[in-house]
């Protein structure tokens, strides 16, 4: 039997339990009218959830984006164009208020980018500048490279102590199927460059913050220290890295050549794409979805974050065919400039803030393209009932209620989420998806087209029923 025919089997097997649970149980029929879902509601539910596992439109909406604007790095006229090829597309699918809330942003763009041993064993490796690197002299730097385990050794190092050297730092990411390593490896390309550059280094190179072992590194945004030298960062890929560590093994002293040319700019356009679907009842009362338009400009962008355009996208347009409009408004945002520091959530809060207490939960799907497996919320207890409907809606889909006291959201609602927005969040399996990021082998052939469909029936269920409940999910 296969995925699809075992899901809908389930599928009928949790409505007829829905039956029995949730509208018509003793109790439980009155706790869904106060936060104003009713059988017919939940019934539509699961109607567009099933309608999404026969298919949906998500992987014609990535085939799209990737192929005819390809990699969208921020703040380029790449990025630019796919905002404009998102207005056309959302405005012939006939969504309303479809339009660009533009903002600025630092540019930054790739240049020639190279690296090789020269000694103990010359030979060239493959490397990548990190986004928003300095750019090393024209004729690159040669220097001796000093190895540091993790990010801890680094600044536990002398001041001074690498002094016309460069750094290299070794730790290994950790695989997860939530991705939940990525935080604490991850620290390691945000703020090395300036932890190497108070002990006095040229500039500095680290293991790749991934998981894979194919020879392709992660590039992936950092950041300087305010009142501390900039000084230019990359990243080898994980085979490179292993080869610089067995030559360190045999005891020998490393000498490297680094050549990056990025090239900065004080402003580059950006901007956050919007479309709606206006309630009926609370239009000023807005669910948030959506997935983050940019990417970095090694690949396509498919998985990061092409996949979670599509999959939101195909949502609400799944919606607003359905013939039935939700009480309250569904806002889609494909939010700009996100992979250079969350630019477009920040944005976003400061042009809207004055209408945050309208703003009654949001989600973002940026995780890639594979199944989603768990689903974490952070609400009220009003807005739990609507979350357990939610539950038993997504269960046969494989989707396991967990810790309902965090979310994550998605890192473009961090701000609003900060600010007091009530999130939730589908979580997709991340096991492989750190081999993919930020680099050149993010494309489209790593995307499962029934597995962009199970997002879509599970983005569907949350974004109905909860623009479609009265219920406030503010703590």
């Amino acid at each position: 039997m296969d995925f699809l025919s075992v899901l809908r089997r389930g599928c009928a097997f949790a409505m007829l339990l829905l039956t029995f649970t949730v509208p018509s149980a003793q109790g439980e029929e009155p706790a869904m009218e106060a936060v104003g879902l009713t059988p017919g509601s939940v019934e539509h539910a699961r109607t567009l959830r099933d309608r999404a596992l026969d298919g949906t439109m998500a992987w014609d909406i990535v085939e799209a984006l990737t192929t005819e604007v390809g990699p969208r790095l921020a703040g380029s006229a790449s990025e630019a164009r796919a905002r404009e090829w998102a207005v056309q597309r959302l405005q012939r699918m006939g969504f309303a208020n479809v339009r660009i809330e533009p903002f600025e942003i630092p540019g930054w763009t790739r240049g020639a980018e190279r690296a090789e041993l020269l000694a103990p064993f010359p030979q060239p490796l493959a490397i990548t500048s990190l986004g928003g690197s300095v750019a090393t002299p024209e004729a690159g730097i040669a220097a001796e490279l000093v190895a540091f385990e993790s990010l801890q050794a680094l600044r536990a190092a002398a001041p001074g102590s690498l002094s016309g050297k460069i750094a290299y730092v070794s730790h290994a990411m950790q695989r997860s199927q939530d991705g939940s390593s990525y935080g604490f490896y991850g620290e390691l390309r945000r703020v090395g460059a300036s932890v190497a550059a108070e002990k006095g280094a040229l500039a500095i190179v680290i293991r790749s913050i991934g998981t894979d072992d194919h020879r392709f590194p992660h590039t992936g945004q950092m950041r300087y220290a305010e009142g501390v030298p900039k000084i230019p960062a990359a990243a080898l890929s994980n085979p490179d890295a292993d080869q610089i560590e067995r030559i360190l093994g045999r005891g020998l002293p490393l000498r490297l050549h680094l050549l990056l040319r990025p090239q900065s700019a004080p402003s580059a356009p950006s901007g956050n794409v919007i479309a709606e679907i206006v309630g009926r009842e609370r239009p000023e009362e807005v669910v948030i979805i959506g997935g983050h338009l940019d990417s970095w400009d090694l690949g396509t962008g498919a998985i990061d974050d092409g996949a979670g355009v599509a999959i939101t996208t195909a949502a609400a347009k799944m919606i607003l065919d359905s013939g039935k409009q939700p009480r309250r408004t569904i806002r889609l945002v494909l939010w700009g400039a996100e992979e250079v520091g969350l630019l477009g959530g920040y944005e976003y809060l400061n042009a809207h803030r004055e209408q945050l207490g309208q703003h009654v939960i949001g989600t973002e799907s940026d995780f890639g393209a594979e199944r989603i497996w768990k689903m974490t919320a952070q609400v009220s207890p009003a807005g739990q009932t609507v979350v357990d409907v939610m539950a038993e809606l997504l269960a046969p889909l494989g989707i396991a209620p967990g810790d309902m006291n965090t979310s994550g959201s998605g890192p473009d609602l961090v701000p609003m989420v900060a600010a007091g927005l009530p999130s939730l969040r589908l979580v997709q399996n991340g096991m492989d998806y750190f081999d993919l990021h930020h680099t050149h082998d993010d494309t489209l052939d790593k995307i499962d087209p029934e597995a962009l469909d199970q997002n879509v029936a599970a983005y569907v269920v949350f974004a109905w029923l909860a623009a479609d409940s009265t219920a406030h999910f503010r703590r």
